[in-house]
């Protein structure tokens, strides 16, 4: 069994409380090694893995900062979503060859106990979907938006990270909702796919100069919606455009991942909060599994046939081998992935 773990305390934050101050982190900070794969226990299955997800979220697993979830500690194998095939099991829930999702980590093989798999819907031909549009990005996606959103036809959203696993999702379901979808994204060929190929109604390459003057103009109603992935500059030009009584569901800030300190400039926590006050603005942060674990079936049951129908399209970025996965996780955090990040294993 080939397995990834992460290798020294440069992963780590400087101190356990108070501000978090993650440093880079770079491939030497992995290892690829070789192990025996453990025998199974009654109630436990062992999985050859075919797909991994590489996620923005395993950034601040690697830091030991107060969190939703705990670090993985050094010299433990990396976390993250995988597909695979069950090669052997001691439970009556799967046999052999039964496809399966499940929390595997950076390894060719795991073994789980078989509360923690979920077989693969039969009419699903594309395995690696599970980890992406019918996976936790389309589960992240249609929840915060749906539950949190609460998008009405007519209003505007705007939908950071709009080429990406989650924010292109957010925008083909606010355009089924009704919604006029302006999405931000890095680059013109994303900002292209996002606007020819999922039908959104504008998109901004946030690259670009005077981002705030370009969204104002294309939001000329004001903003109903703002889907926060980012942060950063892209939330400092969406503020000033909130509508009175928007939403803002809260699913990450990939901009402050790399961060080392607090940003440069003024504390402008009062002003933020002003225009929350003054704006009637709800903003809630929330973390899928944990908080909408429940009702994973019932996303599925509307995700399923809007993928089969085609109506909703997600884009998948694959690199080849596991240890490929510290540099394609890397250079995800900087925007050089296209789509949803899967390893083939």
């Amino acid at each position: 069994m080939v397995k990834i773990r992460s290798d020294d305390d440069h992963t780590k934050t400087a101190h356990r409380t108070g501000p978090k101050t993650t440093r880079h982190t770079g491939p030497e900070h992995f290892r690829l090694e070789t192990q025996d794969i453990p025998a199974l226990s009654p109630g436990q299955i062992r999985v050859k893995n075919q797909f991994l997800s590489l996620d923005p979220y395993m950034r601040g697993r690697m830091s030991d900062a107060p969190s939703y979830a705990a670090p993985v500690e050094i010299g433990e194998v990396m976390v993250g979503g995988t597909v695979g095939l069950v090669e052997e099991s001691q439970s009556s829930h799967f046999k052999a060859g039964d496809q399966v999702v499940t929390f595997g980590g950076w390894q060719s093989h795991s073994v789980v106990p078989e509360q923690m798999a979920q077989r693969l819907p039969p009419a699903l031909t594309q395995p690696s979907l599970a980890l992406s549009s019918l996976g936790m990005p389309g589960f992240t996606a249609y929840m915060g938006l749906t539950d949190i959103g609460q998008p009405q036809p007519g209003e505007t959203i705007v939908v950071a990270a709009a080429s990406g696993p989650v924010g292109s999702v957010v925008g083909q379901v606010a355009k089924l909702k009704g919604c006029r979808v302006v999405g931000i994204a890095g680059g013109e060929a994303k900002c292209r796919y996002v606007q020819d190929v999922l039908g959104f109604d504008a998109c901004l390459d946030h690259k670009m100069p005077d981002l705030a003057g370009r969204l104002s103009r294309h939001c000329p109603d004001g903003i109903d919606i703002y889907f926060e992935n980012v942060g950063g500059r892209v939330f400092d030009a969406v503020l000033p455009l909130l509508n009175p009584k928007a939403r803002i569901p809260l699913c990450g800030l990939v901009s402050q991942y790399n961060q080392s300190a607090l940003p440069k400039g003024p504390d402008r926590m009062g002003q933020l909060m002003g225009q929350l006050l003054v704006k009637r603005v709800k903003v809630q942060g929330f973390i899928i599994f944990d908080d909408y674990g429940h009702r994973y079936g019932e996303f599925l049951d509307k995700m399923l046939p809007w993928v089969q129908e085609g109506r909703i399209q997600m884009r998948e970025d694959h690199v080849q081998g596991l240890a490929q996965a510290p540099e394609a996780f890397i250079g995800m955090l900087s925007g050089q992935n296209f789509g949803k990040l899967i390893v083939d294993l």
